[in-house]
C-alpha cells in the first residue's frame, strides 16, 4: 500500500512531539493534510513529500553525491514513488538508488525523522512544473562499513565521505550530531 495521508500526518505528529518549536512551519503541513491535499504526489505543488537520508558511518563521516541537476552536494534524497510504503523506506529506497549502496548493513537511527524541513523550489520550465515547496522527512541511518558505491549518474556524478559536521543545513547537522553522541 503507498504512503498514505495519515502516515504523513502520525509521522509530523510524532516529529512535533519532540520539536514542538517547529509547529509553527510545520501546522501548514497538517492543514494540507487535513484539506485532502495528496502530499505524497508530486503533482500538488501547494506542498508535496520528498524523502532524505543521511547516512552516517561509524568514524561520524556522512555520504554526500554531487547532485546534477542542482550543482550541489547533498545527503542523498527525492521524490516518493508509489510503491514506497513509508516515508523511511523511500528515504532507504533514495539511498539505494542514488548510490547503489546495498541496504544490507544499514540501520535507521530511531522511527522518527531527524528533521523535516520545508522549502521552496524554483519553477522548472522543463518539467512544466510551477514553483512549489518540497516537505523533506530527513532520515538518519548507520553503516558499520562502507559498501561499494555504484552512482546513478542520470542525478549523481560523484560521492564523498565527509565528516558529518560539514553538513550545510544548520538544523539537520545539529540533530545529527546530537544523535551520533
Amino acid at each position: 500500500m503507498p504512503i498514505t495521508a495519515q502516515h504523513v500526518s502520525e509521522t509530523v505528529t510524532t516529529y512535533l512531539d519532540a520539536h514542538p518549536e517547529e509547529k509553527p512551519e510545520l501546522s501548514a503541513v497538517l492543514a494540507l493534510v487535513d484539506d485532502g491535499a495528496d502530499v505524497t504526489s508530486r503533482k500538488e505543488f501547494r506542498g508535496h513529500a520528498t524523502a532524505g537520508a543521511v547516512l552516517v558511518d561509524r568514524d561520524g563521516k556522512a555520504l554526500f553525491i554531487h547532485h546534477v541537476a542542482l550543482d550541489k552536494w547533498l545527503t542523498p534524497g527525492g521524490h516518493l514513488e508509489p510503491e514506497d510504503t513509508t516515508l523511511s523506506g523511500a528515504a532507504l529506497r533514495e539511498l539505494t538508488e542514488e548510490t547503489g549502496v546495498s541496504p544490507e548493513g544499514i540501520t535507521l537511527v530511531g522511527t522518527a525523522p531527524v528533521h523535516i524541513d520545508v522549502h521552496p523550489i524554483p519553477a522548472n520550465d522543463a518539467k512544466g512544473e510551477p514553483a512549489h515547496q518540497h516537505i523533506d522527512f530527513r532520515f538518519l541511518f548507520r553503516t558499520a562499513e562502507h559498501s561499494a558505491v555504484t552512482l546513478q549518474e542520470e542525478e549523481v556524478s560523484g560521492y564523498a565521505w565527509r565528516d558529518a559536521d560539514t553538513i550545510a543545513d544548520e538544523t539537520l547537522r545539529a540533530r545529527v550530531l546530537a544523535a551520533l553522541r
